[in-house]
């Protein structure tokens, strides 16, 4: 076994191990780290397995972005885990038939082998030629595969957009002012302005003051 089979085992132990975390964790601050690390190990099996591009992606756009608001959101909200675990051996079936189904989709991907895919182009000295892998993923999604990556651009902006409205709120403790409110507003909607005397002569109670004399 050479050193980057060695390395393959390395990284995918413990992908399987962060995975696992990721849904056996009670805190779901733990949840998230452990699905960083599990993002970190995948990257580092990309980088063995010669897909750079993939790899560089999944560290810059999933752990440089995505698991940081992740992280950020789970830390801000005030999640209660007896209320989100009361219902989870109701779904334990389900989750076990997705994952059946998936297990048995890449186990058959894995035993009829890949035999769609064209040769590697050589040389008159039998070496490869020298492609990058970048290269060619960004001749085929800019070429071949321009709409579907249009069309799935637009549904991302449409997600975006609808998880904003959603998550818009109106708190009724708050206290920001409208500025066009402010702009048509009226003195005399603000300040009433009431007449009375200058001086008012105080009034003095006889019972009153016979009473504190006795006292």
């Amino acid at each position: 076994m050479d050193y980057q089979t060695g390395f393959f085992y390395f990284f995918s132990a413990i992908l399987l191990f962060a995975a696992l975390r990721v849904v056996t964790a009670r805190n779901p601050v733990h949840a998230v780290l452990y699905l960083m690390l599990a993002f970190s190990q995948a990257a580092a099996v990309w980088l063995i397995l010669k897909a750079e591009f993939l790899g560089l992606t999944l560290v810059l756009v999933y752990l440089g972005a995505v698991m940081v608001l992740f992280l950020f959101v789970v830390m801000m909200l005030d999640i209660r885990i007896d209320s989100v675990r009361k219902g989870f051996w109701q779904h334990v079936p389900l989750a076990l038939a997705l994952g059946g189904l998936v297990a048995s989709e890449l186990t058959a991907m894995l035993w009829t082998g890949f035999s769609n895919l064209t040769p590697v182009a050589v040389n008159a000295a039998g070496v490869a030629a020298a492609k990058s892998n970048t290269h060619a993923l960004g001749m085929l999604l800019y070429t071949e595969y321009l709409y579907p990556i249009q069309a799935a651009a637009v549904i991302l902006l449409v997600a975006m957009i609808a998880a904003i409205a959603l998550t818009l709120r109106h708190r009724k403790d708050s206290k920001a002012i409208n500025p066009s409110l402010q702009v048509h507003v009226r003195a005399k909607d603000r300040l009433v302005v009431v007449s009375m005397p200058a001086t008012v002569a105080a009034t003095v109670n006889p019972a009153v003051n016979a009473e504190g004399a006795s006292k």
